[in-house]
């Protein structure tokens, strides 16, 4: 209830910042400012026609495709760099530089390699995802206690029962964490490819929002990114995090 009210709250005081700039004190022009009954009314209009649910179903499939092959190469990724010291001391720089690109830099490579196509919409999303979710679980592995690692080599643990039930599991939680991070890089980058493509999508639907000059359709797309993305987070990650967390009696429960 009292985040209702707090978003109650919110957007009265954004109606009351369009009433006086706009039409008090006439320091902004209407198409210049959104409000929030124009942003409800564009939406409206826009899931009348299916434009706005279509946009959001394409993302979607998009960023969850994106970011399943990027969970897929940054995992191996990073068990090859905690794996092997020469890659640990070499590659790892390189990852970390890479990391702190904007997404938006890898468009001209994939529209030039793949075209306007959702191969390359992909592209952007699996290299801004990737290199996070690398260091992650390189960083997850290495704050494993290493009292865990010596006792199961103490009893006989192979390599592979070693990485399955002791290196995975104890770092499960800090690993959970990275993955959530790299979803909200993915989530981030895909909008970075969209906006570039003509492939129908949040970021498209934005674009045309300001082609056609409609400062209200920005705001309502900028807030479906929003959404979905604190949806996502909520439903799934933090849900994920506070089961590992109970299951390990890290979590105060009421």
């Amino acid at each position: 209830m009292s985040m209702v009210i707090f978003l109650g709250i919110l957007l009265v005081i954004w109606q009351g910042f369009y009433w006086i700039s706009v039409d008090v004190l006439e320091v902004c022009k209407a198409y210049s400012v959104p409000s929030p009954l124009g942003v409800a009314e564009r939406f409206v209009e826009l899931c009348s026609d299916g434009t706005l649910l279509q946009a959001t179903g394409n993302s979607l499939l998009r960023g969850i495709a994106g970011y399943f092959i990027a969970v897929l190469v940054g995992i191996l990724l990073g068990l090859l760099i905690h794996q092997f010291a020469y890659l640990q001391k070499n590659l790892k720089p390189v990852v970390l530089g890479v990391q702190t690109l904007p997404s938006v830099c890898w468009v001209p490579f994939s529209i030039l390699w793949f075209g306007l196509s959702t191969q390359a919409i992909l592209f952007v999303v699996v290299m801004g995802a990737t290199f996070s979710i690398a260091i992650s679980v390189d960083n997850a592995i290495k704050n494993v206690q290493p009292i865990y690692i010596k006792a199961a080599k103490t009893m006989g643990a192979s390599k592979k029962q070693l990485y399955l039930h002791v290196i995975l599991p104890a770092c499960l939680p800090e690993l959970v964490t990275g993955l959530k991070q790299g979803w909200s890089f993915a989530w981030r980058a895909l909008m970075a490819g969209e906006v570039m493509t003509t492939s129908i999508g949040l970021g498209q639907t934005l674009i045309m929002g300001r082609d056609l000059a409609d400062i209200n359709q920005v705001m309502l797309v900028m807030l479906v990114i929003v959404i979905v993305g604190i949806v996502i987070d909520k439903c799934i990650f933090s849900v994920i995090e506070k089961r590992l967390l109970i299951k390990r009696g890290l979590w105060e429960t009421e």
